[in-house]
């Protein structure tokens, strides 16, 4: 089960993202100065990043203490973790 307080604080972020890459699109549309888009889209990636926090923080917490006090489970913790790791370092 997910902590209430890491999902209300996880949904309010998505919410800024979306309000985010909505204005992003539109910036486009209307084709805003390429340094004002980036700067944008920077933000919106910084965003991200805390997002990505906040679940691995849950993760964390709920999942990988349960995992690793089990053999079996143990290994595909790690093995979960890494792979993120590596698709993170992309």
């Amino acid at each position: 089960m997910i902590d209430q307080k890491l999902k209300k604080r996880a949904v309010h972020r998505a919410k800024i993202l979306e309000g985010q890459m909505r204005g992003l699109t539109r910036a486009i549309e209307s084709e805003t100065y390429c340094i004002d888009l980036l700067r944008h889209s920077l933000s919106i990636q910084k965003s991200l990043q805390s997002m990505n926090v906040l679940l691995l923080e849950q993760h964390l917490r709920r999942h990988v203490t349960r995992q690793m006090k089990h053999a079996k489970s143990e290994e595909k913790a790690i093995k979960e973790l890494l792979a993120v790791f590596e698709l993170h370092n992309k």
